[in-house]
């Protein structure tokens, strides 16, 4: 088990996989991460234009 290395506590190894796991959320696209529609814009403006219709 990783916990087991020594010098490193269980907690020690929560905390470290949580901070891991919460940078590599950060590295990402921030549109990626609102989960918000993205692509060209043009075709974006017809899609709402058709829509009104």
């Amino acid at each position: 088990m990783a916990a087991r290395r020594p010098g490193l506590s269980a907690g020690a190894w929560v905390r470290q996989a949580i901070d891991q796991a919460l940078q590599k959320d950060r590295q990402g696209d921030p549109l990626d991460q609102l989960g918000a529609p993205t692509g060209d814009i043009e075709q974006m403006l017809a899609e709402i234009e058709a829509g009104r219709g």
